[in-house]
């Protein structure tokens, strides 16, 4: 029904408030109850008013419900139309990030540092890495030579 409460519950709340409260004194509670959460209600809706009142007029269409993380996403991200600035911020971002294309241009970018070294070295196209004036601790090597130290990283331990 409403509040994730089934009918065999709601019978057993009413049940309970007559033993509890009564029949001649059930309809007052109600009432009070009523009252209650109008009162509620009313202090709940006039503290949104002042809060959009001070935020000022472009923020006139604020819904508190958008502070919600999850409708926050699906309003700005999963948006396929346009919002009231004429553009979606959130989603042209999205749509400009383009994580293959970035890492192509940074390896490119690499390649071309690399020949630009080499040639400044005089070290030939395609000459191996340890050619091209490499540390010895990166290229990979079987044995250790007699009475040299194992290479230590300090990053790594």
């Amino acid at each position: 029904m409403f509040f994730d409460i089934g009918p065999l519950e709601l019978v057993a709340i009413v049940v309970l408030a007559v033993l509890v409260f009564g029949p001649d004194k059930l309809p007052k509670v109600i009432q009070d109850t009523m009252a209650f959460i109008r009162k509620v209600r009313e202090f709940s809706d006039s503290a949104k008013e002042d809060i959009r009142r001070e935020l000022g007029p472009e923020f006139k269409d604020f819904e508190f419900e958008d502070l919600n993380p999850k409708t926050f996403i699906k309003k700005n991200l999963m948006n396929d139309g346009e919002d009231e600035y004429g553009l979606n911020e959130l989603k042209d971002l999205r749509d400009s990030l383009d994580l293959r294309k970035e890492m192509a241009e940074v390896t490119d970018l690499r390649k071309d540092m690399r020949e630009v070294t080499d040639a400044v070295n005089g070290v030939e196209p395609g000459a191996p890495a340890a050619a091209a004036g490499t540390p010895d601790r990166l290229t990979k090597r079987d044995k250790l030579d007699p009475g040299e130290a194992p290479p230590f990283d300090s990053d790594a331990t």
